[in-house]
């Protein structure tokens, strides 16, 4: 079940986050993210407080988290977008995790396709993300999805240096 998270689910969050840090330090997978830099627990908090902090639970456990809002990304200002929009019209999706022990099973897809239907009940017509050009798992995913990416833009990005940041859009139509 996907549903807006609460204060209560930050713990399970936050060790979502954590658990994403082993993996990659341990050499498992590339985020492009850093221990005790981004994510962490206070930028789950942040969303809560923005209320656009969304869960996906299964059985009583948090499986995924992300941020579903229509705030851009600064480096968005000026990119090339394929399909220009006013920002009432454009959703973004944020930090996508899921926890690193259930990959594989579909939950980033199932988490992008609530976020579609999550845009469209906003009224949005654009959809756009951005990943670490290091995060080939995430590239892989939102190009089989249909996003398209429309650049990259060097940059300092949540407090982490030497970011190449791939920017992506989908249009809803």
């Amino acid at each position: 079940m996907f549903r807006k998270a609460t204060a209560a689910d930050l713990d399970a969050i936050e060790n979502i986050y954590n658990k994403i840090h082993d993996a990659e330090e341990r050499g498992a997978f590339t985020t492009g993210w850093i221990s005790r830099v981004y994510p962490v627990r206070a930028t789950a908090e942040a969303a809560l407080g923005r209320d656009d902090l969304y869960v996906l639970e299964e059985d009583g456990a948090i499986l995924a988290a992300g941020v579903i809002n229509q705030l851009q990304v600064d480096v968005y200002a000026g990119a090339p977008w394929e399909f220009e929009a006013e920002d009432q019209e454009v959703c973004v999706f944020h930090t996508l995790t899921v926890d690193p022990d259930i990959r594989g099973r579909g939950i980033g897809t199932r988490f992008m396709g609530f976020y579609e239907e999550t845009a469209r009940k906003m009224g949005c017509r654009e959809l756009r993300i951005d990943t670490n050009a290091r995060n080939v798992t995430a590239r892989t995913l939102y190009q089989k999805l249909g996003y398209k990416e429309i650049g990259i833009v060097p940059t300092v990005f949540n407090g982490i240096p030497g970011v190449n940041l791939v920017l992506l859009e989908k249009h809803l139509g």
